[in-house]
């Protein structure tokens, strides 16, 4: 095996494109200003329109497939949200030769978290763990289920390792492992299910002024077991913040071990499929490390 890279843009889109789509579509907004945007995402291109709004288009099918659950939930959730989501102001449809439904959303400030620190870590937990109660207790009748998080760790075991088996040459994936089969053999969640956002990790937050403001990307939400939106606090969190955010939000042990198999699962993925992107890269390897580390402190 070898590692991977980000995967091919399934259909073309350019900023001719963009423009063309905007025009149609939206013609109140076809005097804006269109240009590309660096993105970490594998699913999604991403171009800024004029000053305070983003078009965001699936570059693959699966990204298309999670279009429209953002379009029908976000603007449901964002109200009872603590942190700034990008809700929808715009519902694009296939047009233009291009094939799939895509979204105007509002520019929210800041930079993401991977390249921007908070000036308090603790700070942010205590932020992170106030958004992840308030989009638990939303009601989560007639929510999507997501065919990547939110089942049980077992249903992902295969991905974790392939991951692993990428990065045989470069890591002792030994320990990896043995901390994987621990998660996976954790009392599975036998609750109600609840709202998560199934990929909180640093390149999907938003920092503004030193401060936590905002979450992007929810292509991966749904409703399911509350451990996967845990993996923060690996995927992001310092080792004090993280028994900060772990307090906040009172979890107990096997729930805590199954977010932290959620966090390996990322990480492992991140670090082997991400040789071309140094955002995910990085969350990758710094996840893997953490989650060694904690398991290191409690031995």
């Amino acid at each position: 095996m070898v590692r991977g890279t980000r995967p091919v843009a399934e259909v073309p889109i350019d900023v001719p494109l963009v423009r063309r789509l905007i025009s149609s579509q939206f013609p109140e907004w076809s005097g804006l200003a269109v240009r590309p945007v660096e993105s970490a995402g594998l699913d999604n291109e991403i171009y800024r329109l004029g000053a305070d709004l983003a078009v965001r288009l699936p570059r693959r099918r699966i990204g298309a497939d999670q279009t429209e659950k953002e379009h029908h939930w976000l603007p449901v959730l964002a109200p009872q949200l603590p942190l700034a989501v990008p809700v929808p102001v715009g519902r694009g449809i296939p047009g233009e030769g291009y094939p799939w439904h895509w979204s105007v959303c509002p520019w929210l400030p800041g930079e993401v978290a991977a390249l921007a620190p908070v000036a308090d870590m603790r700070q942010a937990a205590m932020t992170l763990a106030r958004f992840v109660r308030a989009l638990q207790a939303i009601d989560p009748a007639g929510g999507p289920v997501s065919s990547f998080r939110g089942g049980t760790l077992a249903d992902r075991d295969p991905v974790s390792r392939q991951s692993a088996g990428v990065l045989r040459d470069s890591l002792d994936v030994r320990p990896l492992l043995e901390i994987w089969d621990a998660a996976v053999a954790m009392p599975a969640w036998t609750g109600p299910p609840v709202w998560m956002h199934g990929d909180l990790h640093p390149a999907n937050l938003l920092v503004s002024n030193g401060e936590l403001a905002g979450v992007i990307d929810f292509g991966l939400l749904g409703v399911g077991d509350p451990a996967c939106d845990l993996m923060v606090a690996w995927t992001y969190l310092s080792a004090d913040a993280r028994q900060v955010f772990r307090g906040e939000l009172a979890v107990d042990g096997p729930t805590w071990a199954r977010g932290r198999g959620w966090a390996l699962h990322l990480g492992l993925m991140a670090a082997a499929y991400s040789a071309d992107n140094p955002v995910l890269n990085e969350v990758g390897r710094y996840t893997i490390a953490e989650v060694l580390a904690d398991v290191g402190r409690r031995h």
